[in-house]
């Protein structure tokens, strides 16, 4: 299976710059609906992913923020490094079905660590559904084309 094919590219993709502010950040991951969302280098490299509890975390542990406040915070002051680490485009199948039990999605960079884009776990389901489902009529239609030989053949 080839990875681009499962590939959501960079251009469609939701994400924030470290030089985002908290109040940014919440307010784009609030109006799409995430949970999580990559993070970028003004150039473009990937960083990391931030997620809600990040937010959480940093009001819970400096005691709130008024929005005016989250305008001076910065999405790279509060990201964890670790956190939902890319792979290469030449990542193994086996690889990303072990990633996407774990994670939503699974960033992608090439060989400079350019984020290029995700491959989300729902993409990666429905690749492996169709190839079920592909195998599955192959070998219906193999079966049919054995009984017509059959028949042919012995004149059934």
């Amino acid at each position: 299976m080839n990875v681009l094919m499962l590939l959501t590219a960079k251009e469609e993709v939701s994400f924030l710059s470290e030089t985002n502010s908290v109040r940014q950040g919440l307010e784009k991951m609030k109006a799409h609906g995430f949970s999580a969302i990559p993070v970028l280098s003004e150039a473009g490299h990937y960083l990391g992913t931030i997620s809600e509890g990040d937010f959480l975390w940093t009001l819970y542990d400096n005691g709130g923020y008024s929005k005016k406040e989250l305008e001076h915070i910065y999405i790279k002051d509060i990201m964890r490094d670790d956190f939902n680490p890319p792979v290469k485009i030449d990542v193994s199948i086996d690889e990303l079905m072990d990633r996407a039990t774990r994670q939503n999605f699974i960033p992608v960079v090439d060989d400079r660590n350019f984020f290029i884009g995700i491959i989300t776990r729902q993409d990666i389901l429905r690749a492996v559904s169709r190839y079920v489902r592909d195998a599955e009529y192959a070998k219906e239609e193999k079966r049919r084309m054995d009984l017509l030989n059959l028949q042919l053949n012995y004149g059934l």
